[in-house]
C-alpha cells in the first residue's frame, strides 16, 4: 500500500494538485477532504496531475468525479494531467474520457 500524498502549487490559471500513491478505498477520503478545503473561483482551472498515481480503484474514480463536481460548482474547469496508462484504460473504457479534459502533462497550467 502506497499512502496518498497531495501536493499543491498555484498558477495564474488555478491550483495544480500533484496526486501520488494509491487512490483507493482507504485513501480516497484524503483527496476528497483536500478538495473540500480547496477554494476555487469562477474561470479558474483545477489541474489534477496524476503522474505519481500508482493505483486507482472505483473509490478513486469516485473521488475524481467529486473533484469534477467541486470544480463545476465553483464555475471552474478541471483537467486530468499525466494520467497513468492503466488508469487511462479504465477512464476510456467507462467513457470518462468524454467527461474529463485530459492532458499529457500539467506544464500548460504553469
Amino acid at each position: 500500500m502506497n499512502p496518498l500524498t497531495v501536493r499543491q502549487h498555484d498558477t495564474t490559471t488555478g491550483p495544480v494538485l500533484h496526486v501520488a500513491g494509491d487512490l483507493d478505498y482507504d485513501q480516497a477520503p484524503v483527496l476528497r477532504d483536500r478538495l473540500g478545503r480547496l477554494p476555487l473561483s469562477r474561470g479558474q482551472c483545477l489541474v489534477l496531475d496524476l503522474s505519481g498515481l500508482a493505483f486507482c480503484d472505483s473509490s478513486g474514480i469516485t473521488a475524481l468525479l467529486a473533484a469534477r463536481q467541486h470544480a463545476l460548482a465553483a464555475g471552474a474547469d478541471i483537467v486530468l494531467a499525466a494520467v497513468p496508462a492503466n488508469l487511462m484504460r479504465v477512464i476510456t473504457l467507462v467513457g470518462l474520457d468524454q467527461v474529463f479534459t485530459l492532458r499529457p502533462d500539467s506544464s500548460a497550467a504553469s
